[in-house]
């Protein structure tokens, strides 16, 4: 269902991984990146997330972003990629919210740590 030079995995692979003890794990034919629990699917020319509560509601208003099916009902979006040019600060900032939801409090705290020295 994937190749690994599909247009886009690449970078969301970059970004997913970057995360404090992020994996990949191939799932339904797809790869799915986890911290503990998947916190983002690759799709074709899209990435599906968990947008943090405060922000579902302003992210549903994108026309590059619509609910995907069977991830929808539990809160998922779909973040089209090929819809508009893409900012990599935006997905990374989506990204992290969903992994800030499912990872474990160690996980968190590492990524604040390498927020914190990257801003030094």
């Amino acid at each position: 269902m994937y190749a690994d030079d599909d247009r886009f995995l690449a970078e969301v692979r970059e970004v997913a991984l970057s995360f404090p003890e992020a994996t990949e794990v191939e799932a339904w034919g797809r790869p799915t990146f986890r911290a503990g629990k998947i916190f983002a699917l690759f799709v074709e020319d899209g990435v599906i997330f968990k947008p943090e509560p405060d922000d579902r509601e302003a992210l549903v208003q994108d026309p590059r972003i619509s609910i995907p099916p069977y991830w929808g009902p539990g809160g998922w979006l779909q973040l089209d990629l090929a819809a508009a040019p893409v900012d990599w600060t935006e997905v990374r900032e989506l990204l992290e919210g969903s992994y800030r939801q499912v990872a474990l409090k160690r996980m968190v705290k590492a990524l604040d740590a390498q927020a914190g020295s990257t801003s030094s």
